[in-house]
């Protein structure tokens, strides 16, 4: 992705979403483009390692959100809603504000996946907080140097 002008800055993977921190520098693509890309090379990945575990109670409930003019096109499971949230972050305080919040998303208390931040392994929280790698390469966001980031993470 780096050679294409976008980043993964931060990210966590919870249960039934995801959250990221994308970087761009000199990309001539949407962002509706990237993410659209971004969620079907995710999708064929889940599907494969649901097939591989033989996971066919799953994939039969991922196929019901295929309509028929998509499966007419090759398309026989939905992995993603359509639409996505995105935001901006132009300002220190913001992008601070996004990574505390996605980073501490496993912690809260609705699903309680830890009590650690730095402990989730589905996530970029270690490599802010402590400084170990993670399941997927970040890019760390002082790096982009769009904007004036010296605020940095305040790890809440």
């Amino acid at each position: 992705m780096k050679r294409e002008g976008y980043y993964i800055n931060a990210f966590v993977i919870m249960p039934n979403h995801l959250h990221a921190i994308i970087g761009f520098r000199e990309t001539n693509k949407s962002i509706n483009t990237i993410v659209g890309n971004g969620k079907r090379f995710l999708a064929y990945g889940i599907v494969n390692r649901l097939k591989k575990m033989g996971r066919n109670d799953i994939l039969k409930k991922l196929s019901f959100g295929v309509v028929g003019s998509d499966h007419l096109r090759g398309k026989f499971h939905n992995v993603w809603e359509d639409s996505f949230c995105w935001k901006e972050c132009v300002t220190p305080m913001f992008l601070t504000q996004k990574l505390n919040y996605i980073h501490f998303n496993p912690c809260q208390t609705k699903r309680r996946l830890v009590n650690n931040p730095s402990t989730y392994i589905h996530s970029s929280a270690g490599y802010y907080l402590e400084g170990h790698s993670c399941i997927y390469p970040v890019t760390h966001y002082s790096e982009m140097n769009c904007i004036d980031l010296s605020a940095g993470f305040d790890g809440r």
